[in-house]
C-alpha cells in the first residue's frame, strides 16, 4: 500500500515559478519572430498625411536603429583609445549592437546572448563595471525592446536575472559597480511597458467583449423577434382552427337528412380541427411571458393602415399613401405582417430621421403584395436618435416567414427606403398545398 504525499504550499509555490520562468525564457529561444510594422488604424498613424503613414509603421525599427548607432559611436571612440577599430572594440561595441539589433527577429535569444556577453564585455572592456556605457544602453535596449515583445511575467524575470548577473560581478570587480543604477533603470523602464502591455491586453479584452456582446445582443433580438411573431401568429392560427372545429360540428345540421359518412367525416375533421388547436396552444404557448396579455382586439391588417397613418400624422410625421392594382382580402398573416412593416418602418422614420416626410406604398399584384416606405433625409433642429437596427432585423425575419423578399437602404437624398415583397399563393396553389400536406 503506498501512501499519497501531499506537496506542501512552498513546493507547489516554488514548482509553479520554475515552470513559469522556463516557459517565458527558455522555451522557444531560437524562435524565428520578426518584428512586423505597425498597423495604419492607429490612434496617431491614421491621423498623420497619407504619404508618411507608409513610413510611420517602421517607427519601432527605427528607433531601436537609432539607439544602436548611438551606443556603436559611443562604443567605437571610448573602448579603447589605442585600437578603436581592434579585436577589444569588435568585442565592448559590436556585441552589445548586434545585441540589441537581434531582437528584432530572435527576442529571447538576444537576451540571453546579452546576459552571457555581459562578463566578457566586462573583462574585456574598460570603464564603468560590469556595464560600460554603449553596453548598459545597449542591455537596456534589449530589456525594453524583448518586454514589449513578450508579457509582462518575462519582464520580471528579465529583470531578476540581471541583478543576479549584475550583482555577481559587482562583487568580484574592480571598485564601484552601477549593478544599482541598471537595476533602478531598467525597473522603472519594464514597468511602463508593463503598464503599456496591461492597458492594451485590458483594451483587446474589452474589444472582443463588446463583440461578443453585440452577438448576444443580436441573437437575443432575434429570439425576441421571432417570439413577437410566434405569439401574433398563435393567435391568428388560433383563431382559423377555431372557425373549422364549429363549422365542422354545425355542418351537419344543415344538411336534411346526411348520410352515415357524412356524420362521421365531419366529426374527423372535427376532431383533428381540435386535436391541432390543443398541440397547438401547448407549442406555441411556451413563447408566451408570464405577463403577456392576449391583446382584445383581433390582430390589425391593411383595412386599419389608415388609422395608424392618422396617429403617425398627429405626431408631426407628414405621411402619404399610394395604393396600385386591385385591392382585395389576402391571408390574415401576410396582412399582419405588412402592417407590422410598415408600422416599423415609421417608426424608425420618426427616431432617425425627425423632421422629415414619408411614402407608403401598398402594390397588390398578382403574385402578391408589395409594400414600400420611403423617407426623406431628417429636416429641423431636433436630433436622430441612434439605433441598433433592431426594428430592421423584425422585418427581415416576417419577411423570411412568408419566403418574401426585402431590400432595405439609405437613398441617393439622404432618407431611407425599405421595399418588401410577399409573395400570396393563388387559391389553387393553396388547395393544392392544403391536399398535399
Amino acid at each position: 500500500m503506498t501512501e499519497t504525499k501531499t506537496r506542501s504550499p512552498e513546493f507547489r509555490l516554488a514548482a509553479g515559478a520554475i515552470g513559469g520562468l522556463r516557459q517565458d525564457l527558455f522555451h522557444d529561444v531560437f524562435a524565428y519572430r520578426p518584428l512586423g510594422p505597425l498597423g495604419t488604424d492607429g490612434p496617431v498613424i491614421r491621423r498623420l498625411p497619407r504619404p508618411l503613414r507608409a513610413r510611420a509603421v517602421w517607427f519601432p525599427h527605427a528607433v531601436v536603429a537609432a539607439v544602436a548607432l548611438i551606443a556603436l559611436l559611443d562604443g567605437v571612440f571610448t573602448a579603447n583609445d589605442y585600437s578603436p577599430f581592434g579585436v577589444v572594440t569588435l568585442i565592448t561595441a559590436f556585441l552589445p549592437v548586434a545585441t540589441l539589433l537581434m531582437t528584432l527577429i530572435r527576442p529571447l535569444l538576444a537576451f540571453w546572448v546579452s546576459i552571457l556577453s555581459t562578463p566578457v564585455v566586462a573583462v574585456v572592456g574598460s570603464g564603468d563595471w560590469p556595464w560600460q556605457v554603449s553596453a548598459f544602453i545597449c542591455h537596456l535596449g534589449v530589456l525594453v525592446v524583448v518586454a514589449a515583445r513578450t508579457r509582462p511575467r518575462t519582464a520580471g524575470w528579465m529583470w531578476l536575472a540581471t541583478l543576479v548577473v549584475g550583482s555577481l560581478l559587482g562583487n568580484i570587480g574592480p571598485g564601484f559597480s552601477n549593478t544599482a543604477p541598471m537595476a533602478v533603470t531598467s525597473a522603472f523602464a519594464l514597468l511602463v511597458v508593463a503598464m503599456v502591455q496591461v492597458r492594451r491586453e485590458a483594451e483587446r479584452e474589452v474589444t472582443v467583449q463588446r463583440t461578443v456582446t453585440a452577438v448576444e445582443r443580436d441573437r437575443r433580438t432575434l429570439l425576441e423577434e421571432r417570439t413577437t411573431i410566434a405569439r401574433e401568429l398563435h393567435d391568428v392560427v388560433a383563431h382559423h382552427m377555431s372557425v373549422v372545429a364549429i363549422q365542422a360540428e354545425a355542418a351537419p345540421y344543415r344538411v336534411e337528412n346526411p348520410p352515415p359518412e357524412l356524420e362521421q367525416a365531419f366529426a374527423t375533421i372535427r376532431e383533428n380541427a381540435v386535436a391541432a388547436l390543443t398541440e397547438l396552444r401547448r407549442v406555441l404557448g411556451v413563447v408566451r411571458a408570464e405577463d403577456y396579455e392576449a391583446p382584445d382586439a383581433p390582430q390589425p391588417t391593411l383595412a386599419e393602415l389608415d388609422r395608424l397613418l392618422d396617429n403617425v400624422r398627429e405626431t408631426g410625421l407628414r405621411t402619404e399613401k399610394t395604393v396600385t392594382g386591385a385591392v382585395r382580402e389576402l391571408p390574415q398573416g401576410v396582412e399582419l405582417s405588412a402592417y407590422r412593416i410598415v408600422q416599423e418602418a415609421l417608426s424608425n422614420t420618426l427616431r432617425h430621421a425627425p423632421g422629415a416626410t414619408a411614402q407608403v406604398e401598398i402594390g397588390y399584384v398578382l403574385g402578391g403584395l408589395g409594400v414600400r416606405v420611403v423617407n426623406g433625409p431628417p429636416r429641423g433642429l431636433v436630433k436622430p436618435s441612434p439605433g441598433a437596427g433592431h426594428g430592421i432585423t423584425g422585418m427581415r425575419e416576417r419577411v423570411a416567414m412568408l419566403n418574401g423578399e426585402m431590400t432595405a437602404g439609405p437613398t441617393g437624398d439622404g432618407g431611407y427606403e425599405v421595399a418588401v415583397f410577399l409573395p400570396v399563393p393563388s387559391e389553387r396553389e393553396r388547395t393544392e398545398d392544403g391536399g398535399r400536406a
